[in-house]
């Protein structure tokens, strides 16, 4: 799978992309969400991880962005934030997001949720070729 990682944390950016490259899939990284937009246009990627407080842009206001793009409004987003999930849950729309994990990050959570996903996109990769 070809991964974009956006968060402003050069540290947590080099954690999951370590994290991403063990499992075998390919990750690009993105520092806020206006440059992730840029590289979600010109990307073909199949998953989204994404901080929740970044400069520039936000990391709910780039999800929103991302799913009214016709290229990438299918695309699973992993979300991730400092604030707490029962917090956010208060704050945002869950329905954006198609996993939400605190920060910081518990890395074997996270490669359970990476391997879901990787799952379930070769499965529906598999059901599209053989309809």
């Amino acid at each position: 799978m070809n991964i974009l990682v956006v968060d402003d944390n050069k540290a947590v950016q080099e954690k999951l992309a370590a994290l991403i490259i063990s499992q075998g899939h390919n990750v690009d990284l993105a520092i806020n969400g206006l440059d992730a937009l840029g590289k979600a246009q010109q990307g073909n990627y199949q998953l989204f991880v994404i901080d929740h407080l970044m400069p520039l842009m936000n990391g709910v206001q780039l999800t929103k962005n991302l799913k009214a793009s016709q290229l990438s409004a299918q695309v699973p987003v992993i979300f991730m934030t400092t604030q707490g999930i029962h917090t956010l849950k208060k704050l945002v729309e869950f329905s954006l997001f198609d996993q939400v994990i605190d920060k910081p990050i518990n890395e074997e959570r996270f490669l359970s949720i990476l391997s879901a996903i990787a799952g379930t996109d070769f499965e529906s990769e598999t059901l599209q070729v053989n309809a």
